[in-house]
């Protein structure tokens, strides 16, 4: 490899749950490309840079392949489960053009307009429950958590009488503690979802599993291995990364009181604050791939075999593209980030995202105009960094 800088650990924690870790500073000044060093001591490049990043993601010399000998594992963790198989994130095409396809028409923008009179209800289900209850409150398990959960449970035809399971074992897939635990989680979630299959073979419902079922019947060419695989990683990514974003979006914004007032003075500046906060939050921070060919790149070659991380923290605050990146401003043109990704494996659930995040920060503070912390802002706990980043609790009143 060229050495373009000397490598820093990644990943790592931040210091504010909303800016990307302190020691990520060299890897800001040196894009658009530099060198880390993962948990057991390799060497993988970084993408730092907007551009070079868009233009990787959308490159097929780049593989999503887990199972190639070449594929970067951020933690042990994650290398605890790198031979079993995901859907979708994991494969490449064809097979992930498959994937994509038998779902795709669920997570439309139609689809996601569709479902904001049933987001609206639960938004409003959850804040009524919150409110009768009185301050002060959790924000992530009151709110921010069960939106998320009962959207995705009702899109999926998941029973939301079983989130307390799915949402621990989700936990234990994205936060361990050890392998040993991540290991036992998926399990458990493969169990969960095949015997909810197997159910629904025999009297389907309403529901996205549901019309699986139907148009892929046992036997069929989507068999129950690939539905289970599918199952799993829908219900786990449509809770977990919307719940963060709820929680640390609603954070982020009680830190910023001058923009959540003009927020709150004019509420159609909302979409483009969804926007901005999913741009400068990057929650989902160290897309991974692998290549399966030599690329030039930023008068670099990067080698068949090497890994390729991209981190979405540096990457959306590139000043090239986003003037004073670290500042909060929806009045700038932020849809170019790469937050949900690019290319072919571009966030399928994006569009549920953006209609929740707009429903439920658009609601909690026109409802709960006195909305604030709880807890000085520095003692209030937030995940760590070989994580989806999010608060761990939020404690507030109003």
């Amino acid at each position: 490899m060229t050495d373009t800088t000397a490598p820093v650990a990644f990943p790592q924690d931040r210091t504010c749950p909303y800016h990307p870790p302190a020691a990520y500073g060299p890897l800001r000044a040196t894009r658009p490309l530099a060198r880390v060093t993962l948990f057991d001591g390799r060497e993988v490049w970084l993408v730092t840079g907007h551009a070079v990043a868009r233009d990787l993601l959308a490159d097929p010399r780049l593989s999503s392949n887990r199972e190639h000998p070449g594929f970067p594992m951020p933690t042990a963790r994650f290398a605890a489960i790198r031979a079993r198989r995901a859907a979708l994130l994991g494969v490449d095409d064809p097979e992930h053009r498959d994937q994509r396809r038998t779902v795709a028409g669920d997570f439309t923008y139609k689809r996601a307009v569709a479902l904001r009179p049933r987001i609206q209800e639960i938004v409003d289900e959850r804040l009524d429950t919150m409110i009768a209850q009185g301050p002060p409150a959790d924000l992530v398990s009151d709110f921010a958590l069960p939106v998320p959960s009962m959207v995705i449970c009702a899109l999926l035809g998941v029973p939301y009488a079983d989130h307390d399971f799915f949402e621990a074992q989700s936990r234990r897939l994205l936060r361990g503690p050890a392998a040993a635990d991540v290991e036992d989680a998926r399990d458990r979630l493969e169990a969960y979802f095949g015997a909810l299959i197997d159910r629904k073979r025999k009297a389907p419902g309403t529901g996205l599993l549901d019309d699986l079922v139907r148009r892929h019947p046992q036997g069929g060419a989507v068999d129950r291995e690939q539905l289970v695989a599918l199952a799993t990683i829908l219900l786990v990514a449509g809770h977990e990364t919307t719940a963060n974003m709820i929680s640390l979006g609603t954070y982020t914004l009680l830190q910023n009181p001058d923009r959540l007032a003009e927020l709150r003075a004019d509420p159609s500046l909302v979409p483009g604050a969804v926007e901005e906060l999913i741009r400068m939050l990057s929650i989902a921070d160290g897309m991974l791939r692998v290549a399966v060919e030599d690329i030039e790149v930023a008068g670099t070659t990067i080698r068949a075999g090497d890994g390729v991380v991209f981190s979405t923290s540096v990457i959306n605050r590139d000043e090239t593209v986003y003037p004073e990146p670290d500042t909060l401003d929806w009045h700038r043109p932020a849809r170019h980030h790469v937050a949900f990704g690019f290319g072919i494996h571009q966030c399928l659930g994006q569009n549920l995202a953006r209609a929740e995040l707009d429903i439920a920060l658009r609601t909690l503070f026109d409802r709960l105009p006195g909305l604030r912390l709880a807890a000085p802002a520095d003692e209030i706990p937030f995940k760590p960094g070989d994580t989806i980043q999010g608060m761990l609790e939020l404690p507030v009143t109003w």
